[in-house]
């Protein structure tokens, strides 16, 4: 009867183990940003960080690293509003959504269209 008993505290402590690693395991899954918290997350850190409003996302990625994301940001209001300058920014974040980094990639006007891309020579 001792072994029974034994069998079946061992049996169960396995069982306990086993489903303490699947809440760990759902546990991180749930700590995981969604895309669209990543890109909100972004916006929000780049606009603190920068001091500019930004105007959205263009490009969008998940890298083995976590996040990259084009972000258009405004630079210089101007009247009439297509002559104002925005920015297009490479940011990376990390697999938490947290930035990691950023850099100005081009700068443009409002009511431009933009040659990269399009063919330009």
């Amino acid at each position: 009867m001792s072994n029974t008993r034994n069998t079946q505290e061992s049996q169960s402590s396995r069982n306990s183990d086993s489903q303490r690693s699947t809440d760990k395991e759902n546990s991180v899954a749930d700590k995981r940003p969604s895309p669209m918290e990543v890109l909100r997350n972004a916006c929000a850190q780049l606009a603190e960080l920068t001091g500019m409003a930004v105007e959205g996302a263009s490009a969008f990625e998940q890298t083995e690293d976590g996040w990259s994301l084009e972000v258009e940001v405004l630079e210089l209001e101007r009247v009439p509003d297509t002559m104002s300058l925005l920015a297009s920014y490479q940011v990376e974040l990390d697999t938490e959504g947290q930035l990691t980094g950023y850099r100005r990639v081009r700068r443009y006007e409002r009511g431009r269209s933009d040659p990269r891309g399009h063919g330009a020579r």
